[in-house]
């Protein structure tokens, strides 16, 4: 799996989660149809009279999440950018997308506007399998935040985080070892480990953990 994979199957899930802030800093969220992926880049539009479209113009960071029928999430997070040669770019997504046509008919469909996310990260949580499974990319020159918990030099080799994993993902050794991959991220090895040994791969601010 890569993250041109992952933007592939957003556009098959079609509709997804949009995520994003308006003025008072309130999460919102809406579906809304993926029309297009090329290349390392999602598109999608809105219509200019909709909130969505005002809060991307006042914060253009966006999370979009989706979820088909094997089970299989993916989360992007990245910053939206409104095209220029609107027409153009309307026109080819009604192209692409031809249900559009219903909703928008003829000359209405210019009051949407096109988007474009051509930088971010994304995850690939896999709920279908067992161990679950999970990765993390970044595309256009973004970084793959480290998000989880793992195992210091500290650790006693007690196995209280072994025995505890819902996933049973923490190998023994010196000191035990958590396999990110498979990894809930929930937590229960953290709370349960009588020494402490056990860390966030990020800080709660979102700075790399010490």
């Amino acid at each position: 799996m890569n993250a041109q994979e992952c933007l592939n199957m957003l556009r098959e899930m079609r509709d997804c989660v949009f995520s994003t802030a308006d003025a008072e800093g309130r999460p919102q969220s809406r579906v809304i149809d993926v029309m297009l992926v090329e290349g390392e880049a999602l598109y999608f539009c809105t219509a200019r009279g909709k909130h969505f479209y005002r809060e991307l113009e006042q914060n253009p960071h966006v999370a979009v999440t989706g979820l088909n029928d094997k089970w299989q999430t993916v989360r992007l997070s990245g910053r939206a950018e409104r095209l220029t040669d609107q027409k153009r770019w309307i026109d080819r997504i009604f192209a692409e997308n031809p249900s559009m046509n219903d909703v928008y008919p003829g000359e209405s469909r210019y009051i949407l506007e096109p988007f474009r996310i051509r930088a971010g990260t994304l995850e690939l949580f896999d709920l279908g399998v067992s161990p679950i499974h999970r990765e993390s990319f970044a595309f256009g020159g973004e970084q793959v935040r480290q998000k989880g918990f793992f195992i210091t030099d500290t650790c006693i080799g007690c196995g209280t985080c072994a025995a505890g994993c819902p996933q049973r993902c923490i190998d023994a050794g010196t000191p035990y070892v958590i396999r990110q991959e498979n990894c809930l991220h929930c937590g229960r090895c953290f709370e349960a480990c009588p020494v402490g040994a056990i860390r966030r791969l990020e800080a709660e601010d979102g700075s790399p953990a010490g």
